[in-house]
């Protein structure tokens, strides 16, 4: 299977293409690297016959034409956009530009070159989205995000990503463009670009700075280790029913005061400070991010009925490997620091 990747070079993306080479398809990694790509996150697969790379902007429509005509994908994984919820208040329009107008131009240039081989019944069209479009979830762990649930988004980010994933249903139902959708939980592991809250800790911690959290710490979420989520979307590519939405979540809901106490606690283990005393002491309550969600939480019956998918790796498990990867990495993410806006509080003109 020849996979088109989008944003291949992020986060998640980066793990999708790293397990999908090393399972034997065939990879075009898009991305335009912007602020938050790094190619180095897929060093250890871009020797392979298997992966090429194009640098390309999806807001390009020409360019993406260009890249399907030149690779004719069997499936694309769309998972280019911009996800920094902080960022999407201070700069709400690079999210409207490249997760709502980026996606048009995916599903147009992908409907133009399905069209031009024949419409073949295995393309599938695989639309990567957030369970924040959700909205937020009460306090009572009875209540869940389904599949049915509606849509409310609450920032900026959550609604340019609720707007995509209507667009990629509005190009199934309309012009029968075969489609899949996941929303996920929150990422965490290796290679995760350090303005999201688990690496600020981390490397907050060994700088020997404050560990924010935003408000009263209370927040919750559901954690998802991306190597787990990456399994999760290539069966949902392969697997998935044409039309169908899959909620993919890690079944490891914690506050965000919880999941800053346990990285405290392995840091401890693996890093101790050199005065002895913990790095929970390092802990420090800020002010609250405009429209924060109290909760996320995702019921996973659906993938794991259907197609079989349940996380392998719990939130202790996965933040301990992820701690070590940080330690093995300074690199990797010493090299990330000078970046724009990159150890900066955001977020906080509302």
């Amino acid at each position: 299977m020849k996979i088109l990747v989008t944003g291949g070079a992020g986060f998640i993306g980066s793990a999708v293409v790293r397990q999908a080479v090393k399972a034997g398809h065939e990879v075009v990694n898009l991305d335009a690297l912007t602020y938050a790509a790094c190619l180095e996150n897929v060093a250890e697969v871009a020797q392979s016959n298997l992966y090429s790379f194009e640098q390309a902007d999806i807001r390009d429509r020409a360019a993406l034409d260009k890249i399907f005509a030149l690779h004719a994908p069997d499936v694309v994984m769309h998972l280019a956009a911009e996800s920094h919820v902080d960022r999407s208040i201070d700069g709400p329009s690079d999210f409207v530009e490249t997760n709502i107008t980026g996606t048009f131009n995916m599903l147009e240039a992908a409907r133009k070159f399905w069209a031009a081989v024949g419409k073949p019944g295995h393309f599938r069209f695989h639309h990567i989205s957030t369970d924040e479009v959700y909205g937020s979830l009460p306090a009572d762990k009875s209540v869940m995000f389904t599949e049915e649930t509606a849509y409310d988004p609450r920032s900026p980010y959550s609604a340019s990503k609720a707007s995509s994933d209507h667009l990629v249903r509005a190009w199934h139902e309309t012009y029968g463009l075969p489609v899949v959708l996941t929303n996920c939980s929150n990422n965490y592991g290796p290679y995760h670009f350090p303005e999201k809250l688990i690496p600020v800790i981390i490397l907050n911690a060994l700088a020997g700075k404050a560990l924010p959290i935003y408000g009263d710490g209370s927040n919750i979420r559901d954690w998802l280790y991306v190597e787990d989520h990456a399994d999760a979307l290539l069966t949902v590519v392969q697997k998935g029913e044409n039309g169908r939405s899959y909620n993919i979540g890690g079944e490891n809901e914690r506050s965000n005061l919880e999941l800053v106490q346990t990285l405290c606690e392995i840091l401890d283990q693996k890093k101790p400070r050199s005065d002895g005393k913990s790095y929970a002491e390092q802990i420090t309550f800020v002010a609250d991010r405009p429209g924060h969600d109290a909760r996320y939480a995702i019921d996973p019956s659906r993938i794991r009925n259907e197609l079989g998918w349940r996380p392998s790796v719990t939130v202790e498990e996965g933040l301990a490997r992820t701690v070590q990867w940080y330690l093995d990495n300074e690199t990797w993410w010493r090299a990330l620091q000078d970046r724009d806006g990159v150890g900066a509080r955001l977020g906080v003109k509302a």
